[in-house]
Parts: C-alpha cells; structure tokens; sequence
C-alpha cells in the first residue's frame, strides 16, 4: 500500500506541474483530474481556439497491480521520464498505449 500512496503522490505532483503549463496558444486551460477510489488520474485542456472549440486528454495515468500504467501520453517530453527521475522503476511503468506484444521491446514493464 505504501508504494501505491507514493505512486499516487508522483503522478498527482507531475500532472499538476504539466497543468501550470497551459498551451501558449489560445484561450486554453490545462485541469489536472484526480480519481484516487479508482486510480485514474488525467491531464485535460478544453477552451477555445482561432478555428473553434479545443478539448484533449494529454495525459491518462492509472494505477493498477501495483504498478503506472500511462494509457496515453501528449507531453512533449513524456511523463514516463518524469516518474523515471522520481524514482519509480522502469519495471513499474507499463506503456499501455503501446499493443502488449510491442511492450517487450521497450525498458519498461509488459503488464
């Protein structure tokens, strides 16, 4: 339990700073989401732009079986290096936007 807690801390702590990053153009705002009962945690931006109406999850995070598992990732940089330097490790960080074949490519955790 106390590495989900952690866990939980990491991935609230990055996507608040990502939220203090709204896009430059626009009238954008960038809403960190929190479901700690069910663990998804997502990083959304809606408002209006030059050609209309502007909605996106950038981020989607949930924690399952102990471990993050990123369902999607618009950051420039990725959120998977940033959990990275915070000191989760590669084995704990499933890339499920990639097909679960592909994932043992990768240096992280297949499931």
């Amino acid at each position: 339990m106390e590495k989900l807690d952690t866990y939980r801390q990491i991935v609230q702590k990055t996507l608040s700073k990502h939220a203090e990053l709204a896009p430059s153009h626009g009238q954008i705002e960038s809403v960190p989401v929190f479901d700690e009962r069910n663990d998804h945690y997502l990083l959304i931006d809606f408002g209006w732009e030059r050609t209309g109406r502007a909605y996106a999850v950038v981020v989607h995070i949930r924690l399952k079986d102990g471990k993050i598992w990123i369902e999607r990732d618009g950051t420039e940089e990725g959120v998977v290096e940033e959990f990275v330097r915070a000191g989760v490790p590669r084995e704990d960080i499933v890339l499920a936007f990639y097909r679960p074949e592909h994932r043992r490519i990768a240096e992280f955790a297949a499931a």
